[in-house]
């Protein structure tokens, strides 16, 4: 520990979810060891300026909290890979924080010592410090073995989330009505902008927020209405 209850958190993932997540714990009080390049160095900088830029292998060598920011389909190499040169450490918090994966898919880690956890943030990041106030307002999807699960929901908190305990099993599930809901709203709003701005309609996404903020809300509340209804009921 870097000292009571702080962590040494290295970021592998430097997209727009990696550099939030280290703002996120910076201001919790850990201490940013590194995070590797991105795309966007600039934007980086601008979330988390002055942190230096690292490889994976040295982030994870330096770190008592690796954060795992990166593609759903480059999760399973990258663990895989980090644990063939023999980076993962005994004791060393490993998170990743990708929807559809529990904590199997950190197992290569495990084996080595290390200790999985998964929080995934229900958000739409925009890689900015706008998320850091987003934050404060989501839930979080953790999942972790029982006896660290405490860990797991306590970096949730620190996140500024509401933790939420999703099973090993129904990680698969969450992930895809994550999906269904970003891709398949996001979808809906271009397909009525494009109409909008053929009707003649200038700013159509303009035009549309109100009615798709209001409209997405009614729909949210009627599904907690559904859900909280006596199954029993006539």
């Amino acid at each position: 520990m870097t000292r009571q209850g702080r962590l040494g958190v290295g970021v592998i993932g430097a997209g727009r979810v990696g550099p939030v997540l280290a703002a996120a714990f910076a201001g919790a009080g850990h201490a940013l060891t590194g995070i590797t390049a991105g795309s966007d160095p600039e934007r980086v900088e601008a979330v988390v300026p002055g942190a230096e830029v690292l490889s994976a292998e040295e982030i994870v060598r330096r770190s008592e909290l690796v954060v795992l920011a990166v593609p759903h389909d480059d999760l399973p190499d990258l663990v895989a890979g980090l644990a063939g040169v023999g980076a993962w450490q005994t004791g060393q918090l490993v998170l990743h924080t990708d929807p559809s994966y529990g904590v199997q898919v950190l197992a290569p880690a495990a084996e080595r010592g290390a200790i999985p956890l998964a929080v995934h943030p229900a958000m739409t990041f925009t890689g900015t410090s706008i998320d850091l106030r987003q934050l404060a307002d989501s839930f979080a999807a953790v999942t972790a073995p029982t006896a660290v699960l405490p860990i797991a929901q306590a970096l949730a908190v620190e996140l500024g989330c509401e933790p939420v305990v999703v099973a090993e099993s129904d990680r698969a599930a969450y992930g895809e009505a994550i999906t269904t809901a970003t891709t398949f709203s996001s979808a809906i709003v271009q397909q009525a902008a494009a109409l909008l701005a053929d009707a003649g309609i200038e700013a159509p996404g303009r035009y549309l927020s109100s009615l798709v903020h209001s409209t997405v809300d009614r729909a949210l509340t009627e599904a907690g209405d559904t859900l909280d209804a006596d199954p029993l009921a006539p």
